[in-house]
């Protein structure tokens, strides 16, 4: 009788909701079945072209033929050992840092210096062959973007916070300039004046590598958005913090580091999530300047002439994993929002 009270109360609450809740079911009933006859029980799943899909269904052999190509882009196939080893030593990293009880600045320090030893095993040097970035790409170069500027852009956003709610007026005022400008300006305008209009301003034997120039413009937009998101959490805290901490002796430095960063971020983790994930799927926007992400390479492919007409199976796909990518990084927000036991409002 409960249960029936509650569904009543929350769901089926007024007409309007009762309405749009039996729109939605009629939909699935209708809808749900089609989906699943055209994308599993006909779809084809191997072959070579689209001669092969004849069932009717969907094409997922097209998945299956550019499979590598989706996850490595261009890379040599006699080097991708290093893009796994490289890719697995982040996601061990990642899981070190969530499970490891050390400090924010050490995470972040640690994760620096593994996005910088993945770079090195990514490009080569050091009896490793050279692969030049022109042959990064898909899958792996949307996560090396991604969550290495996620590593290098958060400290530079503690920073800016810090500056911004400093008193000294020089600092905050380049802070705030330096915050508003980036974030008043589109992220395809900033790649374009990092691959276009940076190199006019060196000479011509300066030459700086197009992945280098994406990255840093990626890493300063996502530091901008950051450094609000922290301030948020800076402004939240009460000011007796950071008086009781200064009354114990501490001085600046160590007062942000121990006392009133850990818990100004703690507040704001789902605010960071978010930027984290609007980051991720910004990154598709590299496609502009020439860099053939997970989503270029996976546009490439439905215009091969052997395999025209199957751009909705590719973009389904695509879609299917940034969801799981994102929906990954949400769940692990609120992990750590229970974790840490952040309240909500």
């Amino acid at each position: 009788m409960k249960k029936i009270v509650m569904l009543r109360k929350h769901i089926f609450s007024s007409i309007p909701a009762t309405v749009f809740l039996l729109l939605i079911g009629f939909v699935l009933l209708w809808g749900l079945p089609l989906a699943i006859e055209w994308g599993v029980i006909k779809a084809t799943w191997t072959g070579t072209s689209t001669k092969d899909c004849h069932t009717g269904g969907a094409c997922w052999a097209m998945i299956h033929a550019r499979w590598d190509q989706f996850m490595y882009g261009f890379y040599p196939s006699d080097e991708r050992w290093r893009v796994d080893a490289a890719l697995g030593l982040l996601g061990v990293a990642m899981i070190a840092c969530g499970i490891l009880r050390y400090r924010l600045y050490i995470k972040v320090l640690m994760m620096i210096g593994v996005m910088l030893f993945v770079v090195f095993l990514l490009y080569g040097g050091a009896g490793l062959s050279i692969v030049a970035t022109n042959k990064w790409g898909g899958l792996f170069l949307t996560i090396i973007l991604s969550f290495g500027a996620i590593a290098c852009a958060l400290p530079i956003a503690l920073m800016l916070a810090l500056g911004r709610n400093s008193s000294l007026m020089i600092i905050k005022g380049l802070c705030i300039s330096a915050i508003e400008l980036i974030r008043g300006v589109p992220l395809i305008s900033i790649l374009f004046m990092a691959s276009v209009m940076l190199p006019l301003f060196f000479p011509q034997e300066i030459v700086i590598d197009k992945l280098l120039r994406a990255f840093i413009a990626i890493t300063l937009f996502q530091a901008a958005y950051l450094a609000e998101v922290a301030r948020g959490g800076l402004n939240s805290l009460p000011v007796g913090q950071q008086e009781a901490a200064y009354a114990l002796g501490m001085g600046y430095w160590q007062t942000m580091i121990l006392v009133i960063l850990p818990q100004a971020l703690r507040v704001v983790i789902p605010g960071m999530v978010n930027s984290f994930i609007a980051l991720f799927k910004d990154t598709t926007l590299v496609l502009m300047i020439g860099l053939f992400d997970f989503l270029g390479i996976v546009q490439s492919a439905t215009t091969d002439p052997r395999w025209l007409g199957t751009a909705l199976e590719g973009y389904i796909f695509c879609a299917f994993v940034y969801w799981l990518f994102c929906f990954s990084m949400s769940m692990y927000s609120k992990y750590l929002e229970h974790k840490l036991k952040v309240k909500s409002f």
